[in-house]
């Protein structure tokens, strides 16, 4: 199965390297780190160890990721992982993300921080709540059984290109999952380690970035509740 890693980045230099360097070599066909906006060494950083690197403009996680899905697809990915450039989830893990898909059990697969070895300090208090509280509306709304909306996560590529994704920001990752679900996609979870980032969060690093942020994931759970997949 040719499995294509996204790797959205901004100011990721003193990461991107020990990321990519982690990620099993024998899992990935292509490695691809979308630059989105960078003022530092991370696109430069990405390509000396072996990645692909794109550019998405202007900034935004969801574009980052839309970015590179688009690239993945274009050169016949059968997979698609998206992993953080923080090095806050273990690369080394991305074998039991992958092996529900590989056995035909799931269409996405996301890694939970808080169902697995969450390290002291590494996901604020206010962080934590935020992520319950929209994984409990997540479940409400679309039936699933969710612990966390963990960035860390494969998908199938034939699934993915019908799911017209749309957001721009961070409400990327719940627009994927309510439209899964409401493709009637098999969603699974698994247990993922979760250690303090390096280098400081662009979101949850403040209490007032994360109250913004589940707010606006909030919202973005309901706003897809009538979206239907195309025939």
């Amino acid at each position: 199965m040719k499995i294509v890693v996204v790797i959205p980045a901004l100011n990721e230099e003193a990461s991107i390297e020990p990321v990519i360097a982690a990620i099993p070599a024998n899992l990935a066909s292509e490695i691809v780190v979308v630059d989105n906006g960078s003022t530092d060494a991370t696109a430069a950083r990405a390509r000396a160890a072996g990645a692909t690197v794109l550019a998405a403009s202007p900034p935004g996680y969801g574009r980052a990721c839309f970015v590179g899905a688009r690239y993945a697809l274009d050169r016949g990915a059968e997979l698609v992982v998206f992993l953080d450039a923080d090095f806050s989830d273990d690369p080394r893990e991305m074998s039991e993300l992958v092996a529900p898909i590989v056995r035909g059990e799931a269409d996405l697969v996301l890694g939970s921080r808080l169902r697995g070895g969450l390290a002291p300090g590494a996901m604020p208090w206010h962080a934590r709540f935020g992520n319950r509280l929209v994984s409990a509306m997540m479940n409400a709304r679309y039936g699933l059984a969710l612990s966390d909306l963990g960035p860390f996560r494969a998908i199938r590529a034939e699934l993915y290109r019908r799911l017209e994704m749309r957001e721009m920001t961070y409400g990327w990752p719940v627009e994927m999952l309510a439209k899964v679900a409401r493709s009637n996609g098999r969603i699974a979870e698994i247990s993922v380690s979760y250690r303090q980032r390096i280098g400081h969060s662009k979101i949850s690093g403040t209490f007032k970035g994360t109250i913004g942020a589940t707010y606006f994931l909030l919202t973005r759970t309901f706003l897809y509740a009538g979206w239907t997949p195309e025939p």
